[in-house]
């Protein structure tokens, strides 16, 4: 699943600091701007994942003019920042799984004979099904 949340960026230190408001303890850092992305996308990735697998809500984006008003007068940028919980998984999780199939007999001897790779076959007919692209 893809989601969107405005983060607050301050530079603190020789770092840039990130906090994500709608996303409650999502704090990070970064040594530039593009790692302080790099940091909240897999950040944000690892709350939301979190929330999906346990069953709990997502909350609403805020607007970044909301998340700019409340963000104090101190200097910051509020910028969008985007991540992907289905591509999360697959980077931290290509652990493989034993999954339990039944297929008609002569299927299987169809499939035998001419040595198909079944796994193969399985992972790509449920991406398809799924609509997940890799």
């Amino acid at each position: 699943m893809k989601y969107v949340y405005p983060a607050v960026f301050t530079e603190e230190g020789g770092k840039i600091l990130v906090n994500v408001p709608d996303l409650p303890h999502i704090h990070t850092f970064g040594d530039d701007m593009a790692d302080a992305i790099y940091m909240a996308q897999d950040a944000m990735a690892m709350w939301l994942d979190d929330a999906e697998q346990g069953g709990r809500d997502i909350p609403e984006a805020s607007t970044i003019k909301a998340i700019d008003e409340s963000s104090g007068d101190g200097p910051h940028d509020v910028s969008m920042v985007a991540c992907d919980t289905d591509e999360y998984r697959r980077k931290i999780s290509a652990k493989a799984v034993i999954k339990s199939v039944s297929i008609p007999e002569w299927l299987d001897f169809r499939a035998r004979r001419a040595e198909a790779p079944l796994s193969a076959i399985l992972q790509k007919g449920l991406k398809e099904y799924l609509h997940i692209e890799d």
